[in-house]
């Protein structure tokens, strides 16, 4: 595993592969599996804004107290709180690979005192995993980022550890973004985080969850993304999410300029067996080409001018798409 080594967000990694926050990752015995399995860190399954706020509104509108609503989102937070804080130390315990923690949050709350609580628990890192749709007519244009970096510096202020940010693909611009994250402290970014995707039963007039797993094709976003964005913003790790199905796939991300992937849907799909094969694999390619460390391949295929990014985009386009009768 010595050739597999890399560094993301200031922790030490054994290999690039990254757990990412799901189900896989809810419990102690299942991240004891998974570092066991060969697995380079674990990202915990992610404390919910949504759900807090939710079911908080569910229950205080059984009552006829409009205080209830606050009353209940404060009980609700501490539960969950100290639910999570438990996670944290239990998985610490049994694990010796780096442990992240997880918020999946979009509003600029009280999430700089739950990460506080978070680090004093033992985690080595804290996700911030930001995602929301900005479907208003009365959107101001500007405020989503905004609020990416508002976020960001609260939690900043509260604690030690690195702060790694994950990002929904919605973004106009994600390279200046990531450039004001970098200069508020950021310490990584994770591109993307993966939407709900919305189906249609035609038959019940209903909506649907579509395609719950990733499919590889999605990769091809986060390579795009991380190779503009690591070509212009240094001084912050990158890692690439979603459609990460193998060691092929690993090695391009690396070659963009991350210095490592987050997994889910591949484990869903084989089970922890998984991760063995795409190590091996990565180990394979390197070999066959000569690279003894990861850091000798890393961002050989980034883009080095940012300013042609879109002119080679259109080229590219025009060379597939063009010419096809």
């Amino acid at each position: 595993m010595e050739r597999l080594k890399t560094t993301f967000a200031g922790l030490d990694l054994k290999n690039p592969f990254i757990v990412s926050s799901s189900g896989l990752t809810d419990s102690a015995e299942k991240n004891r599996q998974l570092e066991q399995a060969g697995a380079g860190a674990i990202v915990l399954k992610s404390l919910f804004e949504e759900q807090i706020m939710w079911q908080a509104a569910h229950h205080a509108a059984e009552t006829d107290y409009p205080e209830a609503g606050d009353y209940l989102q404060g009980y609700l937070r501490a539960h969950y709180l100290d639910e999570y804080t438990r996670l944290v130390k239990e998985t610490k315990k049994v694990c010796t690979i780096p442990v992240i923690a997880s918020i999946n949050c979009y509003t600029d709350r009280e999430w700089e005192e739950y990460a506080k609580v978070l680090e004093q628990a033992g985690a080595d890192a804290i996700e911030l995993n930001l995602m929301a749709l900005q479907a208003s007519v009365d959107y101001q244009y500007g405020s989503f980022e905004q609020r990416h970096i508002d976020i960001l510096k609260h939690v900043r202020e509260q604690v030690h550890v690195p702060v790694i940010v994950k990002l929904g693909s919605n973004l106009t611009n994600p390279v200046k973004l990531i450039a004001q994250l970098q200069a508020n402290g950021a310490a990584a970014v994770v591109l993307f985080n993966r939407f709900y995707h919305t189906d249609i039963d035609i038959d019940k007039l209903e909506y649907t969850a579509g395609h719950v797993l990733s499919h590889e094709s999605e990769l091809a976003n986060s390579l795009r993304w991380i190779g503009i964005a690591s070509g212009a913003v240094g001084r912050i790790d990158y890692a690439a999410s979603g459609g990460v199905t193998s060691g092929r796939d690993i090695v391009k991300s690396i070659l963009v300029g991350a210095s490592a992937v987050e997994v889910c849907s591949a484990l869903y799909k084989e089970g922890t067996k998984a991760i063995y094969p795409m190590l091996e694999a990565m180990r394979d390619w390197m070999a066959l080409h000569g690279y003894e460390t990861v850091g000798q391949f890393k961002g050989m295929m980034a883009a080095k001018d940012p300013e042609r990014v879109n002119a080679f985009e259109r080229t590219q386009f025009m060379k597939y798409f063009g010419e096809k009768k």
